[in-house]
């Protein structure tokens, strides 16, 4: 089992940066990936970032080259960084943990960005 918790987000004016983390515990070893997914109000969850076991990193189109995900040594926390943030960034980002049988999710933070 894997449980997540995320802190960050919140409210910036448009061009403003923001930072999401997520912090993994349980059964970490055998984490093969964590990342975000966002939604907003009206759309489907789209796929933010993810990193995988490798340290490969996926990224989806709308944010590619404004945001970016790392994560920490111990590799059991993730942190998206995001900057030159729109008002199409507006919404609810869930943090996501893969193992090979299963995706956890974590409870989801609010970013909003004000014109």
């Amino acid at each position: 089992q894997v449980q997540l918790v995320e802190s960050g987000g919140g409210l910036v004016q448009a061009g403003g940066s923001l930072r999401l983390s997520c912090a993994a515990s349980g059964s970490i070893s055998s984490l093969n990936a964590m990342g975000w997914y966002r939604q907003a109000p009206g759309k489907q969850r789209e796929l933010v970032a993810n990193i995988l076991r490798s340290g490969s990193t996926n990224y989806g189109g709308s944010v590619r080259g404004r945001f970016t995900i790392s994560r920490d040594g111990a590799k059991n926390t993730v942190y998206l960084q995001m900057i030159s943030l729109t008002p199409e960034d507006t919404g609810v980002y869930y943090c996501h943990a893969d193992i090979p049988t299963a995706r956890y999710w974590g409870q989801g933070k609010q970013v909003t960005v004000s014109s």
